[in-house]
Order: C-alpha cells, then sequence, then structure tokens
C-alpha cells in the first residue's frame, strides 16, 4: 500500500445509489452488508490525492477520499483508460466487470466483496473500491480451517460468475474484520469458460444446501438478475451466467478442475 493515509454519472457509466436487494435467503454465514454512508463516501467523496499503484497488470491507483462526514480514507481506482487491452476481453469492459461482481456478491448476500462505485475520477470514469488492509501471517490451512464456510461461497461465486483471475492474493483476511474479502474481479462474466482459481479445496465434493438455495433464488428472480446486471453486461453474458448458475444447482457438486486451465496466471 502507498502512504496514502467529480461527480457520479448517472447514465449507463453510473450506477444508482444503494446497493441491489439480497435475492438469496439468509443462511448461517454471515457477512456486514455495505452500508449507504461508505457508498455515498466511494460515490461522492473528493479525491484529494492519487498514487499509482506500481505493481498492478493495469493502470490502479491508490486514492485518499474526503468528505465532511468521514475522516480522510483510502480506495483503489480503476479507470477505464487505464485497462491494458486483452486478447480475450473486450477493451474498456473490466470496470464494468468489477463493478458487476459486487452486484451479484449484494444479490447473494455474500458481502466479500469490498463496497465498490463506478464515478469518475482524475484519469476518467472508473471504479472506486474501499480499500481493505489484509491481515499479516495468516497461512492457506488457517484459512480454509477458520473460513470454511465463507471460501465455499467464494469458490462457488467465482464458478457463476466465470472469475479468470482468482490469485491467491485477490482473497484474503482483513486485518481489521475476522472475515474473507475477495479483490479484483475484472476478468468476469466471459461467455466461454474461462475459470482460473487458486481455490481447489472443495473439488468433488457436494455443494451445501443452503449454496443450492441460493443459486435458486437468483434463477427464480432471473428478471431481476437481469435488470441489475444488463447496464453492465451485455446480454449473452448475463445469460451465460444465469445458465452457469442453473448447471451449478443441478449438478448439485464443485466441478473437478483442470491443473492445466484453470491455474491463474502468476499465482
Amino acid at each position: 500500500m502507498t502512504d496514502l493515509l467529480p461527480r457520479n454519472r448517472t447514465d449507463r457509466d453510473g450506477n444508482a445509489p444503494g446497493i441491489p436487494p439480497r435475492l438469496a435467503p439468509a443462511d448461517r454465514c454471515t457477512w456486514r452488508a455495505p452500508d449507504d454512508s461508505t457508498l455515498g463516501l466511494l460515490r461522492h467523496g473528493r479525491i484529494t490525492d492519487c498514487e499509482l499503484v506500481p505493481w498492478g497488470s493495469n493502470y490502479t491507483f491508490a486514492v485518499r477520499l474526503e468528505h465532511d462526514d468521514h475522516p480522510p480514507t483510502v480506495a483503489i481506482y480503476k479507470p477505464r483508460d487505464g485497462e491494458i487491452p486483452l486478447w480475450d476481453f473486450p477493451t474498456g469492459t473490466l470496470y464494468r466487470r468489477e463493478y458487476a461482481a459486487f452486484l451479484v456478491s449484494c444479490m447473494l448476500g455474500w458481502y466479500f466483496v469490498p463496497p465498490v462505485v463506478i464515478r469518475d475520477g482524475p484519469h476518467g470514469i472508473g471504479t472506486v473500491q474501499l480499500y481493505v488492509e489484509p491481515a499479516r501471517g495468516v497461512h492457506d490451512g488457517e484459512v480454509r480451517d477458520t473460513f470454511t464456510s465463507q471460501l465455499q461461497r467464494i469458490a462457488l461465486f467465482d464458478l457463476i460468475t466465470n472469475n479468470a483471475d482468482r490469485k491467491a492474493s485477490h482473497c484474503f483476511v482483513g486485518a481489521d474484520e475476522p472475515q474473507l474479502w475477495g479483490i479484483d474481479h475484472g476478468l468476469t462474466f466471459h461467455v466461454h469458460p474461462k475459470l482460473r482459481t487458486v481455490i481447489w479445496d472443495f473439488c468433488g465434493q457436494p455443494i451445501a444446501q443452503e449454496l443450492l438455495e441460493a443459486m435458486e433464488a437468483l434463477e427464480r428472480e432471473a428478471d431481476r438478475v437481469r435488470a441489475t446486471l444488463r447496464p453492465y453486461l451485455t446480454r449473452q453474458e448475463v445469460e451465460m451466467f444465469l445458465r452457469r448458475v442453473a448447471a451449478l444447482r443441478e449438478a448439485g457438486i464443485f466441478p473437478h478442475l483442470n491443473p492445466r486451465r484453470n491455474i491463474p496466471y502468476g499465482w
């Protein structure tokens, strides 16, 4: 992290206040939902400093947000114009995919994605996401043993969103709250199979009933899901997302993965 202790838009590149309602039933694994105050800070806070994060594959910035009702807050800003072109993802769409992934986590009630909004910044439209400090000295075995339920949900989330970039550093325990967080969801929702993940712990295991019920809720509320995601994804991407949800619910197990194809680059 660096030493860092415009208006939102209302067109297709903007987002409405608040988050979508939870569609899935409540379950035993609880994350705290983001509050309107934090979302308001991300959306309307003044960006008073902006520093390049040099290790990102795209242009990523640590920014300081200031607002009358909040102390200075660090966030991560990923402008659309800083996205490096990829051969398999349409140019200029990663920031929308990042935000769509947050919306899916909210509809499921799995609030492991730090609050994020789409807004203008010093380098144009992009995402601004609350920075969460990772805890130090937490090993993989401890994560699996202590946060098994949360890790299962993140693994299932990656399957339905077709996450092509679940590196080990993209899933971590927060320093201030004893929960798992997941970040960097720009490479999601591709219409072709792209899953690349380090979470292989549950391959071949049955998907818990409460997780199947969450998938059923998305299917049952498919029209609401479409209305929520269509401003940020293509029609085909949304329909393929719903197909993956249905396929996993019908299969009832975490699929076996391919060690050649399903490992993220630079994991």
